[in-house]
């Protein structure tokens, strides 16, 4: 007969004490109390009509602080950095070629990834505290000719908020998707996905949006779809897979949805509040 031999841990027979911090760093933010309750509310079956429904309303909020109309819309159950995994395993295939902007963290964090995947990677790099011109961004896209090009919009490490009118442009120019992380910038700077022809951007919960971390709103264009779908091998990622994401979600158009995993519910509870207060404001 089994038996219990591990003792009952001594920390957890005290209660749960988390100290009250003014942060003022690029996120995690204090959370409001308004989005603090819309979590606390009960939880319900990831696939009940009333969670779907609440999914919805993610869907039409990340819409509206993208500005975008792009079906394929939602929010990775994880941080921004599983959204930046997800816009890279689903639109790069080994032997890809995708171009990065390296001037700080986010930078070389992208450059790792697309390395783990089996592309070919290259970079233009700019120091600490710099950014790129348009002209240096066609010279590379013209001399690499990369499926996809990265940017980072906020770059936390360095405080640089990179400019990005323009550069969508000159990636459909180079037949390239642009890929912009906006995580630590979304909110507190312009950014308009269909006016400035961004083909995939991300941004974390836990950032101006001033939810808990845990859900990361993305959204794909037309054109990053047709390269998804279209691939010639699966992605790598079953969690990330956007086929899978996008029947969860309701982004294929399809009129059932199809059970992928267990999402944060009370996460999507609270990124919904925190979208509505968003577009209150915004």
């Amino acid at each position: 007969m089994l038996s219990i031999s591990i003792p009952r841990p001594k920390c957890l027979q005290k209660p749960l004490a988390v100290p009250q911090r003014h942060m003022f760093g690029p996120g995690p933010s204090n959370v409001p109390p308004r989005i603090i309750e819309a979590g606390a509310k009960p939880v319900i079956g990831h696939m009940h009509p009333e969670l779907l429904q609440i999914m919805d309303d993610i869907k039409s909020g990340i819409q509206y602080i993208f500005q975008t109309q792009n079906p394929m819309t939602l929010a990775v159950s994880s941080t921004g950095h599983s959204a930046m995994e997800c816009a890279f395993v689903n639109s790069v295939e080994p032997g890809d070629g995708v171009l990065v902007a390296v001037n700080g963290l986010w930078g070389e964090r992208a450059m790792d990834i697309a390395e783990r995947l089996g592309s070919r990677v290259n970079t233009i790099v700019a120091p600490p505290g710099a950014f790129f011109s348009n002209a240096e961004i066609e010279q590379a896209l013209s001399k690499y000719r990369p499926v996809m090009f990265f940017l980072a919009h906020g770059e936390s490490s360095t405080g640089v908020l990179h400019p990005l009118d323009g550069i969508g442009q000159l990636c459909h120019k180079y037949n390239c998707l642009f890929v912009v992380d906006s995580v630590a910038s979304f909110g507190s700077a312009p950014l308009c996905m269909d006016q400035q022809d961004i083909d995939i951007v991300y941004t974390g919960s836990q950032k101006v949006l001033n939810a808990p971390p845990g859900t990361a709103p993305i959204s794909f264009s037309e054109r990053a779809c047709q390269k998804i779908f279209n691939r010639k091998t699966k992605p790598v990622s079953f969690a990330l897979d956007l086929k899978w994401l996008a029947s969860y979600w309701g982004c294929d158009g399809k009129p059932s949805r199809v059970y992928h995993h267990t999402g944060p519910v009370s996460g999507f509870y609270s990124l919904r509040e925190s979208l509505a207060v968003f577009a209150e404001e915004i």
